[in-house]
């Protein structure tokens, strides 16, 4: 197994960093590999914004549910699809505003965006950890986009899809079990055998509330299907179509 193999495979998720701001270089390095990601088409259709101000800091820890790493690591990224400049880019070809938007504003166009930011957040994350950094994903910033837009001065198109916390980890994570290799890869075709299945996730169970104990000292012994039986009871950010209309992306 090689380096970055084992790198990949020794993430976890850091909420706890030391008070040490990242250096210019290796800011610049975490977004060049970003941009290194695959890209549809070579569209390209994502933005990073770098927030260093504290009391931006602190307002984004609010909108995203009052979490202190937000404010408290060593540089956070915000990263977002964009689609603005590709409005920009078929303009300066001579094309009609009717004709850009069509595009510009599908259901497919924005799945696009999605995905490429997220090729190159993962990447980002890779090149953080290799130099020893820990790294925390955060979608709470989705909480509130109108207040987030308006932070970040995001023009329409431009949509802030999560933030990304990195910094010197304060302390060792434990590391959660992911699910087991067989639910997540089928060979060939979709294997749909949901007894199987149900034992699988049975198993599951029993290790991530194993897990959970160990690491709460018995305060917490939560099941997988029972966290995902309570998220998809409580509907959360109901507002999201709504608000992505309102910023040009009507979506076809």
């Amino acid at each position: 197994m090689n380096e970055t193999i084992q790198t990949i495979l020794n993430h976890r998720s850091i909420r706890s960093f030391e008070d040490k701001k990242l250096t210019g270089e290796q800011i610049e390095v975490i977004v060049k590999s970003a941009q290194a990601a695959s890209t549809s088409s070579f569209i390209q259709a994502y933005t990073i914004i770098g927030i260093t101000d504290r009391e931006k800091k602190e307002k984004l820890a609010e909108l995203a549910g009052h979490q202190r790493y937000v404010a408290e690591n060593g540089h956070l990224f915000v990263f977002c699809s964009d689609l603005h400049r590709h409005k920009l880019a078929a303009e300066i070809e001579g094309l009609e505003t009717e004709d850009i938007l069509t595009s510009i504003e599908s259901t497919e166009m924005f799945m696009v965006s999605c995905i490429d930011a997220a090729l190159a957040a993962q990447n980002a994350v890779i090149a953080a950890e290799s130099m020893g950094l820990g790294i925390c994903y955060i979608g709470g910033i989705r909480n509130n986009l109108h207040e987030v837009t308006k932070l970040l001065k995001t023009p329409d198109r431009v949509i802030p899809l999560f933030g990304l916390c990195v910094g010197y980890p304060a302390k060792a994570a434990a590391q959660k079990q992911r699910l087991p290799f067989e639910n997540i890869y089928h060979q060939e075709a979709y294997v749909q055998d949901d007894e199987a299945l149900k034992e699988q996730l049975k198993q599951y169970n029993h290790d991530i509330a194993a897990y959970y104990k160990e690491r709460t000292g018995g305060k917490r012994a939560d099941r997988w299907t029972e966290q995902i039986a309570s998220k998809v009871s409580h509907p959360t950010r109901m507002y999201m179509k709504q608000f992505l209309q309102s910023k040009g992306l009507p979506l076809d």
